[in-house]
């Protein structure tokens, strides 16, 4: 725990310089620096088991991936890229069909990891194979950002202008509303990510007892969440609001936590895993709402900004999750999942506060045209921050309605 810990506050400062740096135009630092890091990482992990260098070696590993950023600053620049180059209606399926590639590659590095990790032979220790795979993976995703990434093409200024009009929107609750939407982000994101450390020890330990390969599968089946809610996001949107498919994902995922921690088998924690199965939606559509909320110019500093939040937030319930589970777990291990179902079930009510805010879709304004001889008073439509530009035609309003 102490290691998680370290890995997600060290990024704190290396992160905002870097945020700073891609809103500056180097938006390519934003992805290659964390790449560059995370693969001198494994680097270190590898000659720690060839050479058999002490445990403490560790740290000098989480501190470089942290100093270039780690994760942390890798995903933002991802979501910035992603933000830039497309408009406020289609980024919330964007930005979800970015986690769906992240959540399947993370399924077969889970299939395949706990086998490959024993894979040893008389020359070679358990794990040097997969650190190794790891090192050349990285390796080729920096060569590949470095030579055949194309930002400019990404970004271009039509579609960069078009971003910052979307943000324009005079909304009278633009300062509140980003508060609203990150209160919601942390709150589920700090429950998500404690809750996926104290899985672990709660699949190691008792009731479960797994082993490194079941352990492996439960991994992959939580990757395979980002499957079901992005084929879910896709088909719902058509009638849902996003605020609506946020609510969904906040509920899924307390549904779920809450009779995982009564499972005493692998099959009730299976059937109880099944209830998440739409819990990854909120990050990625709460992402694409505050990047609605601020000009293009800005994504970099405010992504990246969310995702230090997030960090630091998952810090501290990291820590507070390490002790309730520690003083609980002989005689209840699965109350920190109670409070998860509870916490996740409480930042629904930003988004409902939010969503009330936005009921009335459109705003009309009188304008005059100058060109008739008699004055014509036309209705031109505004859509507020946040609910993307849709076209001239009726919408419907309410919590359940789909947005323009």
């Amino acid at each position: 725990m102490t290691y998680r810990v370290l890995s997600q506050l060290v990024p704190i400062l290396p992160g905002l310089f870097l945020a700073w740096l891609g809103d500056m135009g180097w938006r390519k630092s934003l992805i290659a620096l964390p790449l560059l890091g995370l693969m001198l990482s494994r680097l270190v992990v590898l000659f720690m088991l060839i050479l058999d260098w002490p445990l403490k070696v560790l740290w000098v590993e989480v501190i470089i991936t942290g100093l270039c950023g780690g994760t942390t600053v890798f995903w933002s620049g991802i979501m910035t890229l992603l933000s830039l180059c497309s408009t406020g209606q289609d980024r919330s399926k964007l930005l979800m069909r970015a986690e769906l590639i992240s959540g399947l590659s993370g399924v077969v590095g889970c299939l395949t990891a706990g086998h490959l990790y024993d894979f040893s032979s008389p020359t070679l220790r358990p794990g040097v194979v997969t650190l190794l795979l790891c090192f050349l993976l990285h390796a080729s995703c920096i060569l590949y950002v470095i030579f055949f990434l194309k930002v400019g093409a990404l970004c271009d200024n039509k579609t960069l202008k078009k971003a910052n009009d979307e943000a324009t929107w005079d909304h009278p609750h633009k300062v509140s509303n980003i508060i609203l939407l990150w209160v919601s982000v942390v709150l589920y994101n700090a429950v998500d990510s404690s809750t996926r450390n104290i899985l672990v020890l709660f699949q190691l330990m008792e009731p479960l007892h797994w082993n490194v390969i079941q352990v492996g599968y439960g991994n992959a089946s939580g990757f395979l969440i980002t499957l079901s809610s992005f084929l879910s996001s896709v088909i719902l949107s058509r009638w849902l609001s996003d605020s609506a498919l946020i609510t969904i994902g906040l509920l899924s995922n307390a549904a779920g936590m809450l009779p995982m921690a009564f499972a005493t088998t692998t099959y009730m924690f299976v059937i109880a895993r099944a209830l998440t199965f739409f819990s990854l939606m909120p990050v990625p559509f709460i992402c694409s709402l505050l990047s609605q909320q601020v000009h293009g110019s800005s994504y970099s500093k405010l992504l990246t900004s969310l995702q230090l939040s997030l960090k630091i937030s998952s810090a501290g319930t990291n820590l507070l999750y390490a002790k309730i589970y520690k003083e609980t777990f002989s005689w209840f291990p699965g109350l920190v999942l109670v409070l998860s179902s509870l916490i996740s079930t409480l930042a629904i009510i930003p988004i409902r506060i939010y969503d009330s805010r936005l009921s009335v879709r459109c705003i009309y304004r009188v304008i005059e045209d100058e060109e008739a001889d008699q004055p014509d008073l036309l209705l031109e439509k505004q859509e507020p921050s946040g609910c993307g530009v849709g076209e001239l035609e009726p919408i419907q309003t309410g919590f359940w309605a789909r947005g323009p």
